[in-house]
Order: structure tokens, then sequence, then C-alpha cells
């Protein structure tokens, strides 16, 4: 059994890599790792996750109060949103959430990733819709997070980042570095013309290797909402949860679409 002094460590190696490789500045980002139901390792606030050590690591409850912290390190502001997706994801251990250059360009942008233009992002990913705005550090973040959650194991945060979680801290790193070339081979993409996407029938053979190599986590080849209502997978309806939308999001849908098809996007 790998002690407690030893996932710290490799937080802390996750925490350089995600600095290294540009997905966080400054003291950006957060890190979280499941010890027990009652136990959870975190990075703390207000450093950089580039140059943390283990002595950083703060641990908490499910409810996201301190049990052991040194120093004045405090837990991360935004606890809360790991400790959410704990409650609903029972089969989530690690839960990475940081602020890669292109993927948080398509949060801005209000543009879910949900072409599939890959095989290696439809195997893994499946499609990362967007939650909507919330506050940092309030419940806003997690009650938008939340409807995601039972679908997805990757969701981009409106005008804030990325939120990944797997059964491992390194699947839950390794999530978010798949989000990051996914967008980053978009935005290149539609650079170029626009992406030549893969057919229906193509991503359902995909959606059966994933099958076959018995993956973990949530997908829409094992569990999508849309296909269980017997509509259309998750690739045709641009990652979001179907609900009957208000006039509002209609018109904001809509409109994205027409600018889409103009090129003036």
């Amino acid at each position: 059994m790998t002690s407690e002094y030893e996932i710290k460590k490799e937080i802390c190696e996750i925490g350089r890599r995600i600095y290294n490789k540009g997905m966080v500045a400054a003291n950006d980002g957060n890190i979280s790792v499941k010890l027990n139901d009652n136990e959870f390792l975190c990075t703390p606030t207000g450093v950089s996750k580039g140059f943390m050590t283990p002595e950083y690591i703060c641990k908490v409850d499910k409810e996201g109060k301190v049990l052991q912290a040194n120093g004045s390190f405090k837990p991360s502001s935004e606890i809360k949103m790991h400790m959410r997706v704990y409650k609903e994801r029972p089969d989530v251990v690690s839960v990475v959430h940081a602020h890669p250059m292109y993927a948080t360009g398509f949060a801005i942008a209000g543009i879910p990733l949900t072409q599939p233009i890959m095989p290696e992002a439809v195997i893994s990913l499946g499609c990362v819709p967007i939650a909507e705005y919330g506050t940092p550090s309030t419940e806003e973040i997690p009650d938008a997070v939340s409807k995601y959650l039972p679908y997805y194991d990757a969701v981009l945060l409106e005008n804030h980042g990325a939120l990944t979680y797997a059964d491992s801290l390194l699947a839950a790193y390794h999530k978010m570095e798949s989000v990051e070339f996914y967008a980053q081979l978009l935005f290149i993409a539609k650079q170029l013309g626009g992406p030549q996407e893969l057919s229906e029938a193509q991503v359902q053979r995909l959606y059966e290797i994933r099958r076959q190599f018995g993956m973990t986590g949530k997908h829409p080849a094992d569990l999508c909402q849309n296909k269980k209502d017997g509509k259309a997978s998750c690739h045709e309806c641009n990652g979001q949860v179907h609900k009957d939308a208000d006039t509002k999001e209609l018109v904001s849908e809509i409109t994205r679409r027409v600018i889409e098809q103009l090129g003036l996007k």
C-alpha cells in the first residue's frame, strides 16, 4: 500500500508537470487525492504548483475541513468543487483542476469539445461539455459541475479552466493532458478551414474498442444520458445534458451556430 508521504510526493510531481507545461500560472490550479471515505490530500492555496514539496500538502475531511496542515498552509479554496466530485462519483480517486491555454480558450469562447476529430480523444474522453460559470470558492461551481459528473470524466469550466477526474492521480492528470491536446488540435484544424470529423459509424467502432478495452470511468460509449433516452450520442449534441431549454438558451445556441457557419468565430 502506498504511504501518504509517497502520495504527497506524487501530487508535487503532478503539480510540477502542469506548471512546466503551462497549464497553470503563478498560484493557479489545484490537485487532490482520496485516501479513504473521510480523508483527502489536497494542494494548498496561494502557492505555485510547480514548487511544492510534500510538507505543503494538506489533509481534509469529506466536508473540506482541515485535518492536518503545516505552518500557514491552508487547503485550496476550490476544495468544495473537489468534494462534490468525490461525493457524486465514488469511483473517483483523484481530481485535477488547471487552466490549460487552449482548453480554457474554448471554455471562454463557450465552445465545448465535442467534435470527433481523432480516435484517441473519442476513446479516452468522448466529449467534453462546458459547465456554466460559477464564482470561484463558492458552491456555484460545484452546483454547475454536478449535473455533468455522472456522464463525463472531464469538464470545461466556463470562463475558468478545466476539471478532470479518474481512479488514480496519474489517470486524472493524463485526462487533463488529453483535453488540452484535443483542444489544441481542434483550434489548429479550425484555422486550416475546419476539421474533417469522423463519421458516426467510425465513432461507434471506436466506442466498441473502448468497451473491449474495459476502460474505467464514464463515457458516451458506456453511459450517455442521450443514448439512454434514445437520442443521438453526445458528439451530435454539443456535449450538453438534454433538458428543456428556455428561450434565452435556445437563441444563444442558434446564434453561436450561425456565427460558426459564417466563419466569424
